[in-house]
C-alpha cells in the first residue's frame, strides 16, 4: 500500500522531467510529434534565455519548468542565463547608491531614476506584447498591483492609455486603478469611456467634488469634466441622464442643473448636434410642436420668426406647455442676443414675440405635485415684460452716454429685473468692447460702465459676470491711448472692481488683483491705488481667506512702504497689526 502510495506521489510531482514511459497504444501523440513538440519548446526557451537579463523576468520559472520538462540540456541553460547576464537593474542600483554617497537626497535620485524608466518605457512601449504578458500571466501580475500604489506608475499608466486606447492591459490596469479607490484621479482618461463601471465611478466623484467645492473648483475642473462626459454620444447620453435625474432632488439639484447646463453647452461649441438628446430630457416630445419649433432653431443656433411665432401662440394659450420646454441655456442665449444686442435687427411684427417668450420663460412659476402641474402664476409677466421692452428700445440704438442720461431713471429702475440686469450687462459688454470706446469717450467713468454699479447692487448672482467683463477691460490693449490716460482708465476700472469688492464679491476680486501683482505685468502704482481705495472702505471682523488674500498686498513695502507714518497711525499699519493680532495664537 505504502509502494503504491510512493508511485502516485512520484507521478504528480514528476512535472520538472520528461515522461518518456508512456504506454504507446494510449491516445498521446506519437514518439515523432512529441520529439518535435519538444524541440520546438527548447527552441523558444533557448531564444528568450539569450536575450539581455532575461533572468531578471518575471517568467523566468515558467521557461524553465517548460525547457527542463521537453528535455532540455540544464547547462546550456547556465550558459546562456550567464552569458547573457548583464546586471543593468542591479548597476541603475549601484549609480543610484553612489549619487547617494555623493550628497544627493533620496527623494531626488528616486525621483532622477523614475522619470528615466518612464521616459524609456513611453518610447519602447508595445501594446500588443504588454496584452500577450498579460494574457500568459493569466491572472493579474503581483507587479502590476504593487505599480498601482505608486503616484508615478499610475500617471504613466493615464498616459499609455491615452495614446494606446485599445490595448487590453491598460484597460484593465484603469479599472484596477478605479477599484483601488484612485478614480479622482482618471477624469482627464477617455480609455475610462469606455468601460461603464469605471466611468460611473469617476463621474460619481467628480459631481461630488464640485458639490462639495463649489463656485472655485467648478471653474477650475469644468473643462476636463466635460472633456471626459463629451468622449462619445454614449458618455454625453448617459451622463446627462444621470444629471437630470439628480437635477430633480431638493438638495444639491440646483447646482446638479448647472453642471448639466455647462456640459451642454461645451458639447455646443464642438459643433456637435446634441440637440435631440436635450429635447429628450426635457421631455418635449410629449409636445411634438414645441419640439419641433425648438429643435430648428437649436439645430441652426438661430432664431426663426416662424418658429417663434408656433411658440408664442402655444404659450399664450390657456393651457400653455410647461415652461422648462424654453428654459434651454442656448434658445435664452439666442433672445438675450436678439433683444439686447446693438444693431440687431428683428422685424417689428415678430418684435412682442421674441420679448414675451424671455418675459415668460424667466418670470413665470409652476407648481407641480407628484408630476401633475396644478398652476401656472404669471404675476411677474405684465411687469417683466414691459421691462424688458423698454430697455431693448434704449440698447437698440447705439447712444452716447450723453444721450443717455435721459434714459437713466428707466434703466435704473428696469435693472431691478434678473434679466433685464444681466441684458444691461450684455449691452455695456458689446459697446465698450469696440476699440474706438475710450477714444471717443470724454466721462472720467463713462455712463456704461457707471450703470455696471447698479447692476452688482441688485444682483449678487451677476457679480462674476460683471467682474470678468471689468478682467476683459483692464487687460484689453489700448494702443490708441496715451500712457496717462490709459492709467486713468485703469483706476476708473479698479473703481468699478472696489465697488463690486463692497456688494460681497470681495474674494473674486482680491484674487485677481493678487494675480496681477504676482505676474508683475500691472503698473505697481495701480495696485497701490486698489490696496488704498480697498483700506477706505473695509472694517472688521475680516474673514480668514479675505486676509490671506490682501495681507501680502498691504505688506508689501513696494505697494504701500509710502502709505505709512511714524508710530502705525495710518490704516496700512492698522490693517496689519489688526490681522497679525487676530492670527497671534492664543
Amino acid at each position: 500500500m505504502m509502494d503504491d502510495d510512493y508511485e502516485d506521489e512520484i507521478d504528480t510531482d514528476r512535472g520538472w522531467y520528461d515522461d518518456t514511459n508512456m504506454d504507446p497504444d494510449s491516445d498521446s501523440p506519437s514518439a515523432e510529434d512529441q520529439e518535435a513538440r519538444n524541440a520546438m519548446i527548447q527552441a523558444e526557451c533557448i531564444e528568450k534565455f539569450s536575450s539581455q537579463d532575461f533572468i531578471m523576468e518575471p517568467e523566468i520559472f515558467n521557461q524553465l519548468k517548460r525547457y527542463f520538462q521537453s528535455g532540455g540540456n540544464p547547462e546550456q541553460v547556465v550558459d546562456l542565463l550567464s552569458e547573457n547576464y548583464h546586471a543593468i537593474a542591479q548597476t541603475a542600483n549601484l549609480l543610484a547608491e553612489w549619487l547617494i554617497m555623493a550628497g544627493m537626497k533620496i527623494s531626488e535620485v528616486q525621483a532622477l531614476v523614475e522619470d528615466h524608466l518612464r521616459e524609456v518605457i513611453i518610447r519602447h512601449f508595445d501594446p500588443k506584447k504588454a496584452d500577450s504578458i498579460f494574457t500568459e500571466e493569466g491572472e493579474t501580475p503581483a507587479w502590476l498591483t504593487e505599480m498601482i500604489e505608486h503616484p508615478t506608475w499610475r500617471s504613466l499608466i493615464y498616459k499609455l492609455a491615452e495614446d494606446y486606447p485599445d490595448c487590453l492591459m491598460l484597460n484593465f490596469t484603469i479599472k484596477l486603478i478605479s477599484d483601488a479607490g484612485y478614480q479622482g484621479e482618471i477624469t482627464s482618461i477617455s480609455t475610462a469611456s469606455q468601460q461603464l463601471e469605471v466611468f460611473s465611478r469617476i463621474l460619481k466623484t467628480s459631481v461630488s467634488n464640485f458639490l462639495e467645492g463649489g463656485e472655485e473648483l467648478l471653474k477650475k475642473n469644468l473643462h476636463e469634466f466635460c472633456r471626459m462626459v463629451c468622449h462619445g454620444e454614449h458618455t454625453y447620453l448617459y451622463s446627462q441622464t444621470l444629471l437630470h435625474l439628480l437635477a430633480q432632488e431638493p438638495r444639491g439639484g440646483s447646482n446638479i442643473k448647472r453642471l448639466s447646463q455647462e456640459t451642454s453647452a461645451y458639447v455646443q461649441k464642438t459643433e456637435h448636434n446634441a440637440t435631440p438628446i436635450t429635447m429628450a430630457l426635457t421631455g418635449a416630445s410629449a409636445y411634438p410642436r414645441v419640439c419641433q419649433a425648438l429643435s430648428a432653431m437649436l439645430c441652426k443656433n438661430a432664431l426663426n420668426p416662424a418658429d417663434i411665432t408656433v411658440l408664442f401662440k402655444m404659450y399664450q394659450a390657456a393651457d400653455p406647455p410647461p415652461v422648462e420646454l424654453i428654459r434651454v441655456p442656448q434658445f435664452l442665449d439666442l433672445l438675450m442676443d436678439s433683444l439686447f444686442k446693438p444693431g440687431t435687427k428683428i422685424n417689428p411684427e415678430h418684435k412682442p414675440k421674441y420679448i414675451y417668450l424671455l418675459a415668460y420663460a424667466v418670470s413665470v412659476h409652476e407648481t407641480y405635485k407628484k408630476g401633475v402641474r396644478k398652476s401656472v402664476n404669471k404675476e411677474e409677466l405684465k411687469t417683466t415684460t414691459q421691462a424688458i421692452e423698454k430697455v431693448h428700445m434704449i440698447c437698440n440704438e447705439k447712444k452716447g452716454s450723453s444721450e443717455l442720461i435721459p434714459e437713466l431713471n428707466t434703466l435704473y429702475h428696469c435693472i431691478r429685473y434678473p434679466i433685464v440686469g444681466l441684458g444691461v450687462v450684455r449691452w455695456v459688454d458689446f459697446t465698450v468692447s469696440e476699440k474706438s470706446y475710450f477714444k471717443l469717450s470724454t466721462e472720467h467713468t463713462p455712463l456704461h460702465l457707471a450703470l455696471l454699479d447698479e447692476v452688482a447692487t441688485c444682483h449678487n448672482t451677476l457679480h462674476q459676470k460683471v467682474l470678468e467683463l471689468l478682467i476683459r477691460l483692464f487687460e484689453m490693449p489700448q494702443e490708441d491711448l496715451d500712457v496717462l490716460v490709459q492709467l486713468e482708465m485703469k483706476k476708473m476700472l479698479l473703481d468699478r472692481m472696489v465697488h463690486l469688492l463692497s456688494r460681497g464679491c470681495a474674494v473674486s476680486v482680491v484674487n485677481y488683483i493678487k494675480t496681477c501683482w504676482q505676474r508683475q505685468d500691472t503698473d505697481i502704482s495701480l495696485i497701490r491705488y486698489f490696496v488704498t481705495e480697498v483700506l477706505d472702505i473695509i472694517a472688521p471682523p475680516y474673514t480668514a481667506e479675505f486676509v490671506n488674500l490682501f495681507l501680502p498686498l498691504v505688506e508689501n513695502e513696494d505697494i504701500t512702504g509710502k502709505m505709512k507714518f511714524e508710530g502705525g497711525n495710518d490704516p496700512v499699519s492698522e490693517f496689519i497689526m489688526l490681522c497679525k493680532a487676530n492670527l497671534a495664537p492664543n
